[in-house]
Order: structure tokens, then sequence, then C-alpha cells
């Protein structure tokens, strides 16, 4: 695990998308804040979610902890304004959301309905932009964000669906509002992330049989984890990678690279 002794130190972060402890959103959390970030969490809106991530984040004592619902602008606006009030900056967003309805990810793609398309790329892609948005207004000395996508994107995966398609709007979205916030030296990239085990992938249908692939066809030769995914984040939120922006960077133990 890359450890830097404090690379974040005064640095204020706000993490979305933490559902659990195998979520990809807390191995950066947790890599962040040993590295010295002070650090701002959403949650989903509802008493079940904020007990679960709450139990997560209380030693990292935030001061800034709501329910996000990605689809209410009025919630976005209240997470951004809390984080104005509490710190009067902000330095790193982590964008770790996604979602489809699981009928969505069930059914091939050509079945995919007008609601489930627009839900799906309102949460997974549209939330991106939101986010970034209010963020802009934080970030007066700049800053970086980051999401997380998967190389569904770029190539048919078989299951991923309609949640192949949200990602590739989420990758090219990165790369306009990388140009968009680039003149207030704020850097916008993604981790194109190999698959690993989280309660989303849980529902795509398949995904024992994508980790598998992966494993005996990548380079390596095996499955990317979840602190190598963390170091990445890192880095790419670090000032280690300031010349860096609009970029998706692959972290999958080489797979994307591979033919056949």
């Amino acid at each position: 695990m890359l450890t830097t002794m404090g690379l974040f130190s005064g640095k204020v972060g706000l993490i979305m998308g933490v559902a659990n402890d195998r979520s990809i959103a807390w191995a950066i959390a947790e890599a962040l804040h040993r590295e010295g970030a002070e650090l701002a969490y959403t949650h989903l809106p509802g008493p079940s979610n904020e007990r679960r991530v709450r139990r997560l984040v209380e030693a990292h004592q935030p001061k800034v902890f709501l329910p996000c619902d990605v689809q209410s602008d009025d919630d976005i606006a209240n997470v951004f304004s809390a984080i104005e009030d509490q710190y009067g900056q902000l330095d790193l967003v982590v964008h770790a959301v996604a979602f489809a309805p699981p009928a969505e990810l069930r059914n091939p793609y050509v079945e995919t309905t007008r609601q489930g398309w627009h839900v799906a790329m309102d949460i997974s892609a549209y939330s991106l932009v939101a986010v970034s948005r209010a963020a802009r207004g934080l970030m007066e000395s700049g800053g970086s964000i980051l999401t997380i996508s998967y190389f569904g994107a770029e190539k048919v995966m078989p299951g991923y669906n309609v949640m192949g398609v949200c990602k590739a709007a989420l990758e090219h979205s990165v790369r306009y509002l990388a140009w968009d916030l680039g003149p207030k030296n704020i850097r916008v990239n993604a981790i194109s992330a190999g698959p690993v085990r989280t309660l989303s992938s849980a529902g795509i249908a398949g995904f024992d049989e994508m980790q598998r692939h992966a494993a005996q066809k990548s380079p390596l030769r095996r499955n990317v984890d979840l602190h190598e995914l963390a170091s990445t984040a890192v880095f790419l939120l670090s000032e280690m990678s300031s010349g860096i922006t609009g970029e998706i960077l692959h972290v999958d133990c080489g797979y994307n690279i591979v033919g056949l």
C-alpha cells in the first residue's frame, strides 16, 4: 500500500459511494485518511443505510455526514453547503456512485426500458456532472475529482448491459469536465477498475465468470485488489499527478490490453 506520510494534510475531501467495507470508495477513503485528509461523507437516504455507513466512518470522526440522493439537486446542494459552512473549501471529491434497476441488468440491453435508462444514466453518469458543478465553487485553489469506471464502457461485457453504456457516458463526461474545469486548476480523472466484488457487482449476471476470465487472461494472471485501486486513487487525487486530467486509468492487471 502506497504511503507518503501526510500527503493530504490540510486537505478536505468528499467521499460519495461508501456502502460497506468492501466498497471501492471505502478503500480509497481509508487511504486518504491515513495520508491526513479531513473527509466528509455522504450515504444513501434511509436509516439502515445511515447506520451501516456510520459504523464504518465513525473512526474518522467526520464533521459532515449527510444523506444524498444524487437525483436530488437539493440533496447535493445541502451537502456542499454543509462542507462550505464547516471548512470553507474542498480539495478532493471521490465519486463512486452507480445504479441501474435490477431488471435492467438482468435483461438484454435491447430490452432496456426508457424509465430504466433514465434512472441508470441519471445516477451513474449525470451525477458526476452535478457534483462537479457543485464542487467547483469550493475549489478556489484547484482540486481533483475522481470517479470509478469499468472496461464495460469500452467493450461489450455480457451481463453488464445498460451499465456499460452508462460508464461510457461517464468516461466521456470525465473528458468534457476536465476541459471545462481545467482553467480553474481542477483535474477530473477516472479509474477503470478490474472486476472486484462489491455490493454493486452482486447485481451483475455472470460476475463470477467475469472475475475468472479476467484472472486467466490478464498479463498478471490475477485480479486487482482494493488496495491497488486505493493506491492509484491517492496518486490521481494528489499533486503527484498534477499534469494529468481527463484520463481513464486502467487498474486491471493489464486485462484491457489483451485481445483474445
